[in-house]
């Protein structure tokens, strides 16, 4: 009897620690995504213009993967940024995702007018807004604000500078 006590308390501590590995490795990967559409930009755009974001923050090497995919976008594509700003308001730019402009860090990739582009965002990334009380550089900053829905990706065109499509970032770690 004895010894069926100790298996059974040996299969509960491997149980208990498979879940608690696994629980803080779940939490080391924030899953973030949105839809974007001119009825989310700040004043509104009407356009056909969409797309859709989806990244992963990674805590232990301090990277954001992501990718980001728009389309039938009214004028000729610019650029794109995550910026720093609650729903309804705007805000600075965080990271540079794309840009056809010039005005990116060095090795900032070019939009395509329409398609998907993807990468990997680290702290060299993070250009700002100090403004906003995020110096170049704070990555944890960023993630944090991320991680609590304050901010936003966009796409520029030619049509809307101010940004022709945009969507709020959410943190879907259940989905």
């Amino acid at each position: 009897m004895s010894r069926l006590r100790l298996k059974l308390a040996i299969g509960v501590a491997v149980v208990g620690v498979a879940a608690t590995t696994a629980a803080a490795l779940a939490g080391d990967r924030a899953k973030l995504r949105t839809s974007l559409s001119g009825f989310e930009e700040v004043p509104v755009v009407s356009t056909s213009g969409g797309g859709e974001f989806r990244a992963a923050i990674d805590r232990s090497s301090r990277t954001i993967q992501y990718q980001l995919t728009y389309r039938d976008l009214e004028g000729t594509t610019q650029q794109s940024h995550i910026h720093l700003g609650q729903e309804l308001a705007n805000g600075g730019i965080a990271v540079f995702l794309c840009s056809n402009l010039g005005n990116g860090p060095a090795g900032t990739q070019a939009c395509p007018q329409s398609g998907t582009i993807s990468g990997t965002i680290d702290p060299a990334d993070v250009i700002g807004p100090t403004g906003q009380g995020i110096p170049a550089g704070a990555f944890d900053e960023l993630a944090r604000a991320i991680r609590a829905g304050l901010t936003y990706v966009n796409v520029h065109s030619s049509v809307a500078p101010g940004g022709e499509i945009r969507g709020q970032i959410e943190n879907r770690q259940n989905d």
